[in-house]
């Protein structure tokens, strides 16, 4: 059945490569209205979202939400890795929606923490019960970008706060590390964590290795990945990637004391997670000397679900 005039919503997550839309009935997502587009096909997400309203009737929609891989500040969206800028003006008018926001991606995982499927959550470290009711959750992205994200449920709703935690310095915890932090910041003159854990970080490590074995060689990702068992540089960039990520993930937890858990999203994250266990991500993790013990306290899950940025809109404008 078609829904009623004005009650529906627009929702979009916006990566570097692609951007899904899809319609939303308060906090749920329709699926039989998600479309994916290829961002190099548009000028910007204005014409995105005229062709996916033309291509769905022109609906009436109430409000519009927009998930940006990129800072958000004053209600303006730039995406790090794509030259689109986005604001609420712009998606107004686009949408001819009366009410509009625009979150950070991991803003809007973090909104959808609650509303994802158990059969899309899959728990890779195990954490304790926590005592509070409503205790700190950490969403981290981990795809074409890096990105962090804690999630507080108060008394007067969730708050979801941003970061840009992608473009701290990179962890060094050996003399590996070091060097591999003096390759990566010939890119920009910067070792950002960003540069090693993302789909080009993987790149990155690999041509890292490869050099540092005296036969520079440049994969893909998807390429790294399928070659593991067959090739010990690519096993070895893997594993180094999962080792940073441990790492990394285990430095926000105790920066954002997540004891309601901690979740993986992205691409990259569901594309190395299983090879967690065999490449150490958990113990990567509670490598914290005498706060080793204090680890445990947290749980580690990735997100399975495509579309949780999705659901994350819908939840954010159905509480505005």
């Amino acid at each position: 059945m078609t829904p009623a005039p004005n009650t529906q919503t627009l929702v979009a997550d916006i990566g570097g490569t692609n951007t899904r839309v899809a319609l939303a009935e308060g906090r749920t997502i329709r699926e039989d209205t998600i479309q994916r587009f290829r961002n190099a096909d548009h000028p910007g997400l204005e014409s995105v979202l005229r062709r996916y309203l033309g291509d769905n009737g022109d609906p009436d929609c109430i409000g519009a939400c927009v998930a940006v891989a990129g800072p958000v500040n004053d209600g303006r969206g730039t995406l790090t890795n794509l030259d689109w800028t986005i604001d609420r003006d712009t998606l107004a008018r686009a949408a001819q929606a009366e009410k509009v926001a625009i979150l950070n991606d991991l803003q809007a995982q973090g909104h959808a923490l609650g509303h994802i499927a158990e059969s899309n959550l899959k728990t890779v470290i195990a954490g304790t019960v926590p005592l509070s009711p409503n205790p700190t959750r950490l969403v981290i992205g981990v795809g074409t970008g890096f990105n962090a994200a804690p999630v507080y449920d108060l008394p007067a709703g969730r708050a979801v706060t941003p970061s840009e935690a992608g473009h701290a310095n990179m962890p060094i915890r050996t003399e590996a590390d070091l060097r591999l932090c003096k390759f990566v910041e010939t890119a920009h003159g910067f070792p950002a964590v960003e540069d090693v854990l993302s789909g080009r970080g993987l790149v990155r490590i690999h041509r890292w290795i490869s050099h540092e074995a005296g036969a520079p060689t440049e994969l893909s990702g998807a390429d790294i990945i399928a070659a593991i068992d067959d090739d010990a540089v690519a096993a070895q960039a893997v594993a180094t990637f999962i080792r940073i990520l441990g790492t990394e993930a285990g430095n926000l937890a105790l920066i954002h004391l997540p004891f309601g858990g901690i979740y993986l999203a992205g691409g990259m994250a569901r594309a190395v997670a299983p090879f967690f266990s065999r490449f150490g991500f958990e113990a990567a993790f509670r490598d914290k000397g005498r706060f080793s013990g204090f680890m445990q306290g947290f749980s580690v899950s990735v997100i399975e679900d495509d579309y949780a940025a999705l659901t994350g809109c819908a939840c954010a404008l159905d509480a505005m």
